[in-house]
């Protein structure tokens, strides 16, 4: 019940930090999704089926508010589907402990980029090729890249300057 309680705040964060930082744009390529890190720093163990459905849900209350009409839905549960199946790629020899977290406090720097670049990286492509309707490859290619570039940092800044759980 405390779980439930702490990511329904944590989806809240999520929603309004993006909300409040919508117009955060770098040179118009670079945007940064930091909502993306609601799904990527959830438990290791939480099923595909409750990943997509808390993707699905702040990708559709994200969608209200950049007016785009279920773009960053499919890109959230695209990654959401994607997770656990890259988890299990890169887990360590002995697997993941139980309860744990996908973050940099309890799995360190090097293994967090590997995790979450690509993720990221497969959102911001999926998000900025549907909006360009499958056109302009190579601008999308650029704000995919650029935009991957700023939100990882965000996210590993957010990580160093709030305390973070280990475990849960």
């Amino acid at each position: 019940m405390r779980n439930i309680i702490f990511y329904l705040l944590a989806f809240f964060a999520y929603v309004i930090l993006q909300a409040f930082f919508k117009d955060l744009v770098l040179f118009n390529v670079s945007f940064c999704f930091f909502y993306v890190a609601f799904i990527l720093l959830m438990p290791v163990e939480t099923d595909n089926l409750v990943l997509m459905l808390a993707g699905f849900a702040i990708g559709f209350v994200i969608d209200m508010f950049y007016d785009s009409l279920g773009l960053h839905a499919l890109s959230m549960v695209l990654i959401a589907y994607i997770r656990n199946y890259w988890l299990g790629v890169i887990a360590p020899q002995g697997g993941y402990d139980a309860g744990a977290l996908p973050n940099v406090s309890s799995q360190g720097v090097q293994w967090f980029l590997v995790y979450a670049m690509p993720l990221i990286f497969i959102h911001h492509l999926t998000l900025f090729l549907a909006e360009a309707a499958g056109n302009l490859f190579w601008y999308s290619m650029l704000k995919a890249i650029a935009s991957l570039l700023f939100t990882i940092t965000t996210i590993l800044l957010m990580q160093y300057l709030l305390p973070q759980r280990s475990r849960v």
